[in-house]
């Protein structure tokens, strides 16, 4: 998977390994939501996982050629016992773009079930190709 790197690494290896051992992949995972996107052949099915959101915190907007998914959901937790008083807040935000490139943008349809947000991509001028193998020489 092709990621965005946050910062450069100009640090000694000794420093990376030292870093890379303590710290995991912490730093370096992707906040994103995470996306398959399958050929169906006269379209594309992308599936993105979104769970905990509902339908009226998701966004999907259409640029020419971008298509942007975006979800924000903000909560509050206030509990109180005795004299004990407790007060969280959550804010999640996340937001992908794709590219939309020869795909027939007034037929996509989205649909919301179960954490899983599904768009039909339909394909301009759809022709099912058949997957040819080629032959290494």
């Amino acid at each position: 998977m092709l990621r965005p790197t946050l910062f450069e690494q100009t640090q000694p290896l000794f420093f990376n390994k030292f870093y890379n051992d303590f710290f995991g992949d912490f730093f370096n995972r992707s906040d994103n939501f995470r996306t398959d996107v399958i050929d169906k052949g006269d379209h594309y099915l992308l599936q993105a996982e979104l769970p905990g959101f509902k339908k009226e915190e998701i966004n999907i907007d259409l640029d020419n050629d971008t298509l942007r998914i975006s979800a924000s959901h903000e909560e509050e937790v206030k509990e109180e016992k005795n004299n004990f008083i407790r007060q969280e807040r959550r804010y999640n935000s996340y937001s992908r773009s794709f590219s939309v490139n020869g795909i027939s943008k007034e037929n996509i349809s989205a649909a919301y079930n179960n954490g899983i947000l599904e768009l039909k991509l339909p394909k301009d001028n759809a022709e099912i190709v058949e997957t040819k193998r080629i032959d290494i020489q």
